[in-house]
């Protein structure tokens, strides 16, 4: 029945929805503009891209088109808070240097959920959840609708939304899909679950993006992995296929699963006769930090790029009281190494460096002061022990970065909450650190065990060596490539 009062709600909608003007909305960023203002500074970040105001979750869109990376990310611009959902969008010619650009999309009787960008017909074409509340049970419904543009910038939605109005079986959670192209059809992975609460991944494909034919059910819990898989994505490298995304509802297992919700991956085969993909190795982990969550990637000059969510939900966001919220991660490359997809920064990264600031020992039990940008890149003897300290010069949270030789485990203590992994390196033994103003990513070796938290200090860093040995630091301070 709710299957049923679901098509006759999206019959009735589809009769009255307005075509949006292909134009950019002065009055919002005007209102951004003015806001901007008010921002306090102290935790907004250097090199990581951020909302102008108000709050960000989810990107969204990330594609490379006319010269430049786009990047879209979930935006409410009127709160610190989630809200409204409309698309904010920047734009880059390398993953590092960031232009803030005009609002891409903005709800009307729909809020503009997550969803992704592709180039077709010279145009860039987004597809997106269309998430509407209505007073009849589930009281809302998820579908999917188009917009496109001809210069990246102005957007304007089809006229003949939604192209994918339901799922196949009327589950209301229908949400993110990821586009991509093989030979002559367009295909695309939503997230969803079954009318039992397990999480699973949708794959569809269509000739033209407008008429889309449903094709199997990629991926499903059986029963361990969630009530629910969002933001999934779906890619070949090294002619093995990756289904990656977020599983909602995930219960911790040992060191495992210590965020509300995860991120991580699937490595199998896929054949596009059979639609069918067969795992081969279980779900990983693929940051083991803090706060990630809802990655997407983008293939360009044949690497396979990823950003995430800088954020997890249900979690205290203290930047929120400056006027502004969340934040993406750094840009990382993804290699697939064995049965493991090794995480690492883009090369690109260095390009920000602007001056070192240390090259040297760091001995035991001291410290040094910083600045609010800093790469520290860390070699030790992994025979013994490893405690670096991070902290603000005028104190507020804390982090720990250790290493035990008998566990052979990492540990990122964040004021108690601890995450811990097993680290094996293949090549370098160096730990690289990324601080900026409110944010630490560490990268293991060649990308094996990467942890992304954020981190809220009182005025600049201030680093101590807690190890029980001397160890080896080269620091670069990292200049500013987002707008203020």
């Amino acid at each position: 029945m709710a299957f049923l009062k679901i098509l006759v709600f999206l019959c009735l909608f589809a009769t009255v929805h307005l075509r949006v003007p292909k134009r950019i909305n002065t009055e919002l960023e005007a209102y951004i503009e003015e806001k901007k203002a008010e921002i306090n500074p102290r935790y907004k970040l250097h090199y990581h891209v951020t909302p102008p105001v108000g709050w960000m979750n989810d990107p969204n869109g990330f594609s490379f088109f006319n010269g430049e990376y786009h990047v879209f990310y979930q935006f409410y611009p009127y709160d610190s808070q989630w809200g409204p959902m409309h698309w904010g969008h920047a734009s880059s010619p390398d993953l590092v240097n960031w232009e803030q650009l005009p609002t891409a999309l903005l709800p009307d009787e729909e809020m503009c959920y997550s969803g992704s960008a592709i180039v077709k017909d010279d145009q860039l074409v987004l597809l997106y959840t269309a998430h509407v509340n209505t007073d009849i049970d589930p009281f809302y419904y998820e579908s999917q609708y188009l917009a496109f543009s001809d210069d990246g910038i102005n957007f304007e939605k089809y006229e003949g939304n939604p192209v994918l109005p339901v799922a196949p079986d009327g589950s209301p959670d229908f949400r993110d899909p990821k586009v991509w192209k093989h030979g002559d059809y367009w295909y695309v992975v939503i997230g969803s679950k079954t009318p039992d609460d397990r999480g699973r991944v949708l794959l569809y494909r269509s000739p033209d993006m407008i008429s889309w034919e449903f094709l199997n059910v990629l991926g499903e819990s059986t029963g361990n992995m969630g009530y629910m898989w969002e933001c999934p994505d779906f890619f070949e490298i090294n002619g093995r296929h990756i289904l990656l995304m977020s599983p909602q509802g995930m219960e911790p297992v040992g060191d495992r699963y210590k965020n509300l919700h995860q991120t991580g991956y699937i490595v199998g085969t896929f054949n596009y006769e059979t639609f069918e993909f067969v795992p081969e190795v279980d779900f990983q982990e693929i940051d083991f930090g803090h706060d990630f969550y809802a990655t997407q990637t983008t293939e360009n000059d044949g690497k396979r790029i990823l950003i995430a969510w800088f954020g997890m939900w249900e979690t205290p966001f203290p930047e929120a009281v400056d006027g502004w919220a969340g934040a993406m991660t750094i840009f990382r490359e993804l290699v697939l190494h064995g049965d493991r997809l090794l995480m690492k920064p883009i090369d690109a990264m260095t390009s920000l460096r602007e001056e070192t600031v240390w090259d040297g020992k760091f001995e035991e039990g001291e410290k040094i002061s910083f600045d609010k940008t800093l790469e520290l890149i860390v070699t030790s003897d992994l025979n013994q022990k490893i405690n670096i300290q991070i902290t603000g010069s005028n104190g507020g949270d804390q982090i720990l970065l250790q290493w035990d030789p008998e566990v052979r485990k990492v540990v990122v203590d964040r004021d108690g909450d601890i995450r811990q992994v097993e680290w094996s390196p293949i090549d370098s033994k160096s730990w690289r650190i990324f601080l900026d103003a409110s944010s630490m990513e560490l990268f293991c070796g060649e990308g094996e065990v990467v942890f992304s938290s954020r981190i809220f200090p009182n005025g600049e860093w201030l680093v101590t060596n807690l190890s029980p040995q001397s160890v080896d630091v080269v620091a670069y301070k990292l200049r500013r490539s987002v707008p203020e």
